[in-house]
């Protein structure tokens, strides 16, 4: 891969990340409400006091002033301070990212694997019963509303699977052992990772056989086969190959986004990441919060979309020119 590639690519990178934090300074300051008030939500304050606390915050220097601040206070991790929990921002998203990334990147991973073995399969069997059966169910699974199938879960455990269905542990329960806590822990994720896998299942499949199709028939595909080479071979070695081009986007946004959580997957189950924090957050008008995790969900895409550019040129030589 050459250098011109890889800088090109990391020039743009960085670029689009300068462009969302400016939009990001620019979104929540023209959000109604001021942010002192907000704060410090105590009718009791005089306006000296006000007038200190927007001092102590910046608040009272020109926009232009704040905007720098704001991006050498982000180049630094300080993201502010949480209106409702009165905290740190970043300590606050640290926390509830590992809760996120602990249960989404192993869902997403399982789903990413049966959605490409299950798009391959139907699509070498197209027209007949296994792709029928294979893209039906999946497509049923991504017109699924998400509160529905984990509505569906959650009663389904209470009256026959008898599963946790909130939280990531039995509160005032103490461990033995660190046995006896990852026990609990595992079962708390039962319910919302079958939920996460089977919303992003559906989506991979047809997407795969989509492009599978495409790719079994070109020619090349076609003298493989005739001049005798196995089956397996043309669909796992060239077929899939060139048919995970258009899926690479797909993927490196599926991956991107289990950083920001799946809010309704994670706020049915009371899950405590950072799909239920952007929840609480919205439902306390906390816009410091807010802003740190826009920030990270699209410095996450940022990041993931380079990721995919290169995995692009690797994969195809004509990506790079």
């Amino acid at each position: 891969m050459n250098t011109t590639f890889l800088t090109r690519r990391a020039f743009s990178s960085v670029l689009s990340i300068f462009i969302l934090l400016s939009i990001s300074f620019i979104l929540f300051r023209l959000l109604p409400g001021d942010p002192i008030s907000l704060m410090f939500r105590d009718p009791r304050l005089t306006q000296d006091q006000l007038a200190y606390l927007r001092e102590k915050f910046g608040l009272n220097k020109p926009l232009w002033e704040q905007y720098f601040i704001y991006l050498w206070n982000t180049v630094r991790g300080d993201l502010g301070i949480s209106f409702y929990y009165k905290q740190p921002v970043t300590e606050i998203l640290l926390e509830r990212i590992v809760n996120t990334l602990m249960l989404l990147i192993p869902a997403t991973i399982v789903s990413i694997l049966l959605g490409v073995l299950t798009g391959v399969v139907s699509a070498w069997r197209h027209g007949g019963l296994v792709d029928k059966v294979v893209s039906g169910s999946a497509l049923v699974l991504y017109t699924l509303p998400t509160y529905w199938l984990g509505g569906l879960l959650i009663l389904a455990s209470i009256n026959y699977l008898h599963l946790p269905v909130t939280g990531m542990r039995d509160y005032g329960v103490h461990y033995s052992s660190m046995l006896e806590h990852l026990y609990d822990l595992a079962s708390h994720m039962i319910l919302p990772f079958i939920t996460l896998v089977l919303v992003n299942y559906g989506g991979f499949t047809l997407l795969v056989r989509a492009s599978m199709l495409d790719v079994l028939g070109e020619d090349y595909i076609r003298t493989y086969y005739a001049v005798g080479f196995r089956e397996g071979r043309i669909l796992f070695k060239y077929g899939l190959k060139n048919a995970m081009l258009p899926t690479l986007t797909a993927i490196s946004i599926a991956i991107a986004t289990s950083v920001s959580g799946a809010v309704l997957t994670e706020t049915i189950f009371a899950w405590p990441g950072i799909g239920r924090l952007i929840y609480e957050a919205v439902y306390n008008r906390d816009y410091p919060l807010l802003q740190g995790a826009f920030l990270v969900i699209a410095v996450s895409v940022v990041l993931a979309n380079l990721i995919a550019d290169l995995l692009y040129g690797l994969i195809d030589p004509r990506v790079r020119t």
